[in-house]
């Protein structure tokens, strides 16, 4: 089951959650039927639960969410995105160990 802490980012909400956020936000986008997705999930729920209070770890639905996945060039999934201050720091394609992507986080966190 995914954390409550994991926010459900759509076309809608992604500006207010990402964009307009005064914390960082790790963005994880993904689809049901994408089996390398389902395999980072429980690392995205642990990173989630780990900087709650500090940043923000999210997740679009790229079948859901077409307007923010064709925006941001989304054409292979997984791909996490790390935002600080409204814009784009870090873009990672494919499988991420916890500790790159705690890395990238810690960095974003740091200023």
């Amino acid at each position: 089951m995914a954390s409550s802490n994991v926010l459900m980012i759509t076309d809608d909400t992604f500006e207010d959650e990402v964009i307009q956020s005064d914390q960082p936000v790790l963005v994880d986008f993904w689809a049901e039927w994408c089996m390398p997705c389902k395999m980072l999930a429980p690392t995205i729920d642990e990173l989630a639960d780990e900087y709650a209070g500090r940043a923000k770890v999210g997740k679009v639905d790229t079948d859901e969410n077409r307007d923010v996945a064709v925006k941001f060039g989304i054409s292979a999934i997984p791909t996490v995105m790390v935002f600080a201050n409204g814009e784009l720091v870090k873009r990672m394609v494919g499988m991420q160990t916890k500790k790159d992507l705690k890395n990238v986080l810690d960095d974003a966190l740091a200023g």
